[in-house]
């Protein structure tokens, strides 16, 4: 499967709309504005809220919790790693390997691949191409690769993306 996260970059909002192969939109993505942590919440197309994400602040490096339905599912802690963009998913069992250029990343569970993220240019704009190899985990997979957009977007100093 894949699927396609678009950002919209000037809202007042932090919104992203997620849309599958085919163009339709599956799931959109609303963050809360004036807040010190990000908070962010993922709806599938029916308006349920699927996962809510919250940024845990005072750490050395990004972390992130995800919710759904008030349980949370994973912990996104960002590694120290020069040169590289890696990323551990405490409760999963998952870990994320990626290029700190080229905006590529492999989504792995023990030594298998589950996912490939990777960010096109397309002809309306930025977006991230998201490859699932398997479908179950669909939901906190697009959490984690909001919660990667957030984490880039903050290095470069641009609070809007």
């Amino acid at each position: 499967m894949r699927f396609f996260i678009k950002q919209q970059v000037m809202s007042l909002k932090d919104r992203f709309y997620v849309k599958d192969e085919a163009g339709r939109d599956r799931y959109f993505v609303e963050g809360e504005f004036l807040t010190f942590a990000k908070k962010l919440r993922i709806y599938d197309e029916h308006n349920n809220e699927v996962v809510y994400i919250e940024q845990k602040l005072w750490n050395f490096l990004p972390e992130f919790d995800l919710f759904m339905a008030n349980e949370k599912v994973a912990t996104v802690k960002k590694e120290w790693a020069v040169f590289r963009n890696n990323y551990s998913i405490i409760g999963q069992d998952w870990h994320i390997e990626g290029s700190v250029t080229a905006h590529d990343y492999v989504i792995k569970k023990q030594d298998r691949v589950i996912a490939d993220i990777n960010k096109k240019w397309l002809s309306w704009g930025d977006a991230y191409e998201i490859n699932l190899y398997e479908e179950h985990d669909l939901e906190i997979l697009l959490g984690v690769v909001i919660v990667i957009d957030c984490v880039i977007s903050a290095a470069r100093g641009n609070s809007s993306t």
